[in-house]
């Protein structure tokens, strides 16, 4: 899951991420998949991965396209057709750039949704700022953020079976929560994972009535502080969205850019 955050100013970020970094952050990503997934199965361009007891987390049940096809959108809409035949939607992710911006339109003319992803990785000083509203918390806690969140991307969709499984998830990759109260109440949350020495920012949520006045920010240092000692931090944000230009201004940089296509029910 991308993360999500409204941020009024912005910074521009230059796209020059190195050969070695972006692979990290491949193999980071890939990583996820090894943990979750219980069918990982390669084709000739890449790997279709499956989570078959969480049939609706489209982010575990996906056909990776890891190099050039030559393919065009009717081949891989077939090819995905097959790989993803009892599932109620079709995902495919393109791991490079290029060859993927120029069928996008073709994608979307079918009714794909088609997101390019930036994959950033935190470098520099970790924040040490305490902030009184931020206090980690359970799961559950969060569950109507959780509910607003899904319903903003995807306000036609019945998430009934989505929050149980990606609940499971959280659970299987040991997830931290961390949310910031005012007047009792949670307005904000983020979300991380652990894996060996590298971890992972996998949410980042403001409610709409209350973004601005620096809650984004002081959300995403805490998961940052939270994050502990390790060698590498990822983020994952929406690459034609503002949220990047708030993660740079935190320290985290640009190395990896994905194309995510998805075709619901």
């Amino acid at each position: 899951m991308h993360v999500r955050l409204a941020y009024a100013a912005g910074v521009t970020i230059a796209e020059a991420p190195d050969v070695d970094a972006a692979a990290r952050a491949r193999a980071w990503h890939h990583s996820a998949h090894a943990a979750v997934c219980d069918v990982i199965e390669p084709w000739s361009h890449g790997t279709v991965v499956r989570a078959t007891r969480y049939p609706s987390y489209w982010d575990y049940n996906v056909v990776r396209v890891e190099e050039d096809p030559g393919w065009g959108v009717d081949e891989l809409e077939s090819f995905a057709d097959t790989a993803l035949d009892e599932l109620a939607h079709r995902r495919i992710d393109f791991e490079l750039l290029v060859p993927t911006e120029r069928l996008r339109a073709g994608f979307e003319g079918r009714g794909w949704v088609t997101m390019r992803l930036l994959w950033m990785c935190h470098e520099g000083a970790r924040p040490a700022i305490e902030d009184p509203r931020i206090e980690e918390v359970p799961y559950d806690a969060v569950n109507e953020l959780r509910i607003g969140w899904h319903r903003e991307d995807f306000p036609d969709q019945d998430a009934t079976g989505y929050f149980s499984q990606a609940r499971e998830v959280a659970e299987t990759r040991r997830a931290r929560v961390l949310a910031m109260y005012e007047g009792g109440v949670p307005v904000a949350f983020t979300q991380l994972v652990r894996d060996g020495d590298g971890s992972e920012i996998t949410h980042v949520y403001v409610h709409p009535e209350h973004r601005g006045a620096g809650r984004g920010t002081a959300i995403t240092r805490a998961a940052i502080d939270a994050a502990g000692e390790v060698r590498e931090l990822w983020i994952c944000a929406d690459d034609e969205d503002r949220p990047k230009n708030l993660y740079a201004r935190l320290g985290f940089r640009p190395v990896w850019t994905s194309v995510q296509c998805t075709r619901l029910a």
